[in-house]
């Protein structure tokens, strides 16, 4: 694989605040779910030492490519691994040695910059190319396969929840109408499409098809259910004194995340007029912030793509404490 610069292929969010946050152990265990061009995955390897060990998984095939490359890189006594998989895989394929022992995971669930300025993945409203969007090319259905089958119902309940789309209802109507004359197959002609659907006022400022792409690629990578079923797992592989940090993007993802670690925090099924808990279910841990952390001016204007960004950050300890 050719030389690759690291910073032009996908600068890593907040990278500074994820490893203090993670509080990062030389001999400890750490996990990166979207390991992506190796930014994150590489700092946190640098801050290892002998018996500490790194597992680094993404579902992108290149961009795992590209942070092996990146790995290699990194002067350190500890080891590290590198897995194609999707947070729906997780904790499948994780040894059961390490299960209960995890000292820290990240999972940053942005787009990567690559992924974006690529015209052959189909993310970007800004370079047209095939209507693609799947994270991992295994996937069957790409974007251009939804729009061309998805009732148009349904697509307006997509573009509202996952692009919170206020014109969802004319965007969709001009999509499947489209559609009927012959198929569309390039990120230009949604764009097109998407334009002329709303009206004029809304194309002053930002363009008003980032919602609609957001959307589609969300839903054609699942990502709403593949967050949810790594929230639901991630407590059962957590060490005492373990941290999840988790980078969003999107307000419902963050909302996912945050009502995660409350339930994490506060686990409690009883009635809240019970005078006492007889569930038996204790608190997992705490979030080490009160509030998320966001990028700092500085970054906001080195890293366009870091101002919607939120990391939470939870501490797990034991279920009896």
């Amino acid at each position: 694989m050719k030389s690759v610069d690291y910073d032009t292929w996908h600068l890593p969010v907040l990278l500074d605040r994820v490893i203090e946050s993670l509080s990062i152990k030389p001999d400890g265990l750490y996990i990166d779910l979207t390991a992506g061009g190796g930014g994150h995955s590489a700092a946190i390897l640098a801050g290892l030492g002998r018996g500490g060990r790194l597992l680094a998984a993404d579902r992108d095939p290149e961009a795992l490519a590209v942070c092996e490359q990146r790995l290699r890189g990194v002067e350190t006594a500890a080891v590290y691994e590198v897995i194609r998989a999707a947070f729906s895989e997780f904790p499948a394929w994780l040894s059961e040695e390490y299960r209960g022992h995890v000292d820290g995971v990240l999972a940053d669930l942005g787009v990567s910059s690559h992924q974006l300025d690529d015209s052959g993945r189909g993310f970007s409203y800004l370079h047209d190319g095939p209507l693609d969007m799947r994270m991992d090319p295994g996937l069957k259905q790409s974007a251009a396969d939804l729009i061309a089958t998805v009732r148009e119902e349904d697509l307006v309940a997509l573009l509202r929840l996952y692009g919170e789309e206020r014109y969802a209802s004319s965007i969709a109507k001009s999509i499947v109408q489209r559609r009927r004359e012959k198929p569309i197959s390039t990120t230009g002609e949604l764009a097109d499409i998407v334009v002329c659907a709303v009206p004029p006022h809304a194309r002053r400022d930002a363009n008003p098809s980032r919602r609609t792409f957001q959307a589609l690629r969300m839903a054609v990578n699942h990502e709403q259910e593949e967050l949810a079923h790594l929230l639901q797992v991630l407590p059962d592989v957590m060490a005492p004194g373990g941290r999840v940090a988790v980078i969003s993007f999107h307000s419902l993802e963050d909302r996912m995340v945050k009502q995660a670690m409350r339930r994490w925090e506060s686990p409690c099924e009883c009635p809240r007029d019970f005078p006492e808990c007889i569930c038996g279910k204790k608190p997992l841990g705490s979030s080490v912030h009160s509030k998320p952390i966001t990028a700092d001016e500085s970054e906001r204007e080195v890293n366009r793509r870091s101002r919607s960004a939120k990391l939470r950050v939870f501490e797990f300890r034991e279920a009896d404490v």
